[in-house]
């Protein structure tokens, strides 16, 4: 499977999507018009480890309903990615058994080289 969860209006998405110069069998997947399933929450748990690797501390609601000074465990993270898509992490960046979590320089770099290595 190759596929991306992004948010289409996102800039940052968008830049790191041109930037890595996809392959035209990759599947995109806009998080807010297309909701995330629990299968396809479940499977990136398994690819990344655990919910939190998936789950955005940077979004605007994380502080807003005051999440950030709760102890949340493994079932509220993924509670709240599946109940709203800010929470998720993006852009997910899925290549087979891989994935590529977040927009940190170091994350697309190493999505970029697996990507392209493996064409």
């Amino acid at each position: 499977m190759k596929k991306v969860y992004h948010l289409k209006t996102c800039n940052t998405c968008d830049r790191i999507i041109k930037t890595l110069d996809l392959p035209s069998d990759f599947v995109f997947q806009d998080i807010k018009s297309e909701d995330i399933t629990v299968k396809q929450i479940e499977q990136l748990k398994e690819l990344a480890g655990s919910y939190e690797a998936l789950f955005s501390k940077r979004a605007k609601l994380y502080k807003e309903m005051g999440l950030k000074d709760q102890n949340l465990n493994e079932t509220d993270y993924k509670h709240y990615i599946l109940d709203h898509y800010t929470f998720l992490k993006r852009p997910v960046i899925v290549v087979d058994d891989h994935v590529f979590i977040g927009n940190s320089a170091k994350t697309v770099e190493k999505a970029k080289t697996f990507i392209h290595s493996h064409e």
